[in-house]
């Protein structure tokens, strides 16, 4: 058998949208890893159509390249917040990290979240400054602010001594040199090979192996991958499952080995210490797990994950359209569906409750529950959404205390005033305030995570679309009060059908339309904003009276403004405590929870007397 590849493992971790997919393409391109004539779509990465569709990365994926004679694993990441219990796990399978920062935005809020992840365990980041060619640029200052990142960080000396390289993801060059702007990438291939450390691995030692992400496959079954900590392990060696207390959870054997190279998995016959695989042939084993040989009986350390800060109730869907639109309506498949995700997401926590009939489903963020939500709509499921609430905890004191959020806003100068109106009625404490250049202000503030929930709507309408904001988990702190939520009523149907042109039409003076003509509508559906801050009940079916008189000019063709059609996001943050999204395959629609009027009276009734 000839002797394995020296090995490489390096995650690459950066802010949303700092390109980090699309350098690994052109790390792929570089290395041969893809043929000259092989067809690739761009962030080849990004296989799952929701991250091509909003241009994100969603789950962490691994690959490798191979160059000059050393095998690299990478694994890329997710740079959004919500997404954060993947990262964390990520970091403990390598042995090195690439940091890559945008040359105008410099080190954001997940920057510092992953950054501060990678260095509490020890590793040392190559810093690449990506984006060298924007216009805007400023390669420099960006590298300081990198730099006082990793001094607040509590950064060794050794970690703070880091490589710099400038470069262009997109067009597929790094150099030392900032002014550079041609070349390829191997001075960062060369940069990895001599700055990480090969894998600390014991060859010799007994098998063990931690499961960092879990997968399924419609022959193989459970896939799990991580690295391989100690020792080999062959194709059909006996091998048992551990969990964090030492627990032995399930015994078997691994019928399958794969290991990667390039995008895909191939199955070897053999794996040893320092290697990261996937394995196959449990059935119960799962994330943060240690696989080993039976002889061992002490588990591997796992990462801890930051615990879940909102949680949203999934109900099966009671509504008169339920089981009209969707294949997958009762609870027992929700259920399934829902334990299946939490068991490869550790980020999320699903409990069930007492009517069997919903599910509260807790996470770390409106965009993670959004995808999950959008993810299980593609496939068929029907249900009923209520609003996201934050999950409250009591202090030693017995203080009740709710989740905080450091908000990093770019916006800009003529705008920043309405921007820290709007976050001082949310309770949010302004922390900073610098200008970022060109027009732009950049303002930090510590914000309970309660006044966000559907604030980014309103928040790209207040600054035209030209705003940015960025949201990061900060901590627990002291309960804030009430705080304002909708300032606005609902039009509410008062009865079911289908909606007529000659009835929107008069409604469009009481408010905002959220529904077209001959759209389905039932008791209790939500149509439209309200002008005032009150519900109003309205009959969109309201139909012309006919008589035999002709009059000029009534007859004229309806003309109605177009419906404002929310998007699954904008929905989840636009309802009141009362109100629910409807969800199926085919639309989103807006209820009332309780569809009965006089039912809903005396539920407002009681609340009020509460």
């Amino acid at each position: 058998m000839s002797a394995p590849l020296p090995l490489r493992n390096i995650a690459i971790i950066a802010h949303v949208d700092h390109g980090k997919t699309t350098l690994v393409d052109q790390l792929f391109r570089q290395s041969g890893t893809f043929r000259d004539n092989q067809r690739v779509e761009e962030r080849a990465m990004d296989s799952n159509d929701l991250e091509k569709e909003r241009g994100i990365t969603i789950l962490a994926k691994c690959t490798s390249v191979e160059w000059s004679g050393t095998r690299i694993n990478i694994v890329d990441t997710p740079g959004h917040a919500d997404f954060g219990g993947e990262v964390e796990r990520i970091l403990s399978m390598v042995d090195g990290v690439i940091l890559l920062v945008d040359s105008s935005e410099g080190a954001m809020p997940q920057t510092k979240f992953v950054t501060g992840k990678a260095l509490a365990l020890g590793l040392k980041p190559i810093v690449v400054v990506n984006k060298i060619d924007r216009p805007d640029g400023r390669a420099q200052e960006v590298l300081d602010e990198v730099f006082d990142l990793f001094v607040s960080l509590d950064a060794t000396d050794e970690q703070c001594d880091f490589p710099v390289l400038y470069a262009s993801g997109r067009n597929g060059y790094a150099s030392e040199d900032q002014d550079a702007r041609e070349g390829d990438l191997t001075p960062l291939f060369q940069k990895i090979v001599d700055h990480v450390p090969a894998p600390a691995a014991d060859v010799d030692g007994p098998f063990k192996f931690l499961v960092t992400l879990l997968d399924r496959d419609n022959f193989l079954g459970r896939i799990l991958t991580g690295k391989v900590q100690s020792g080999t392990v062959k194709v059909n060696s006996p091998i048992h499952a551990l969990d964090a207390q030492g627990n032995v959870i399930e015994t078997g054997r691994a019928s399958k080995l794969m290991a990667f190279r390039g995008l895909e998995r191939v199955p070897v016959e053999e794996a040893r210490a320092g290697d990261i695989i996937s394995l196959a042939g449990l059935t119960e084993a799962t994330v943060a797990n240690t696989i080993c040989d039976p002889a061992v009986t002490e588990p591997l350390h796992a990462q801890p994950i930051d615990p879940p800060t909102l949680s949203m109730r999934f109900a099966v869907n009671d509504s008169p359209m339920a089981g009209r639109e969707g294949t997958k309506v009762t609870s027992r498949m929700i259920r399934d569906r829902l334990m299946r995700e939490a068991e490869s997401n550790v980020a999320i926590r699903v409990t069930e409750s007492a009517d069997k009939d919903s599910f509260e489903v807790a996470g770390r963020g409106e965009l993670q529950l959004g995808v999950l939500i959008e993810t299980m709509r593609r496939e068929g499921f029907e249900l009923g959404i209520s609003r996201p609430r934050v999950l409250f905890r009591e202090d030693e004191n017995g203080q009740r205390t709710e989740p905080y959020e450091t908000v990093v806003i770019d916006v800009d100068d003529e705008y920043s005033g309405t921007v820290i109106d709007k976050m001082a009625l949310r309770k949010a404490e302004m922390t900073d305030m610098r200008p970022s250049g060109g027009g732009k202000t950049r303002i930090t503030f510590s914000a309970p995570s309660r006044g966000l929930i559907g604030y980014h709507g309103e928040f790209l309408s207040d600054t035209r679309g030209t705003g940015i904001m960025n949201r990061l988990f900060e901590k627990y702190g002291p309960y804030k009060g009430q705080i304002e939520g909708r300032q606005n009523g609902v039009l509410i149907s008062n009865c079911a059908g289908e909606a007529v042109g000659y009835a929107l039409n008069s409604l469009e003076d009481r408010g905002v339309l959220f529904v077209r003509p001959q759209d389905k509508i039932y008791e209790g559906m939500i149509i439209g904003e309200n002008a005032k801050p009150d519900d109003l009940e309205v009959n969109p079916m309201k139909s012309k009276q006919l008589t035999n008189f002709r009059s000029t000019g009534k007859d004229d063709a309806i003309r109605l403004t177009p419906p404002r059609i929310m998007t699954l996001e904008q929905a989840i943050a636009y309802i009141d405590d009362d109100e629910m999204v409807e969800v199926t395959p085919q639309s989103v629609r807006l209820r009332k929870a309780i569809l009965d009027p006089h039912e809903r009276k005396k539920a407002s009734r009681k609340k009020e007397a509460a």
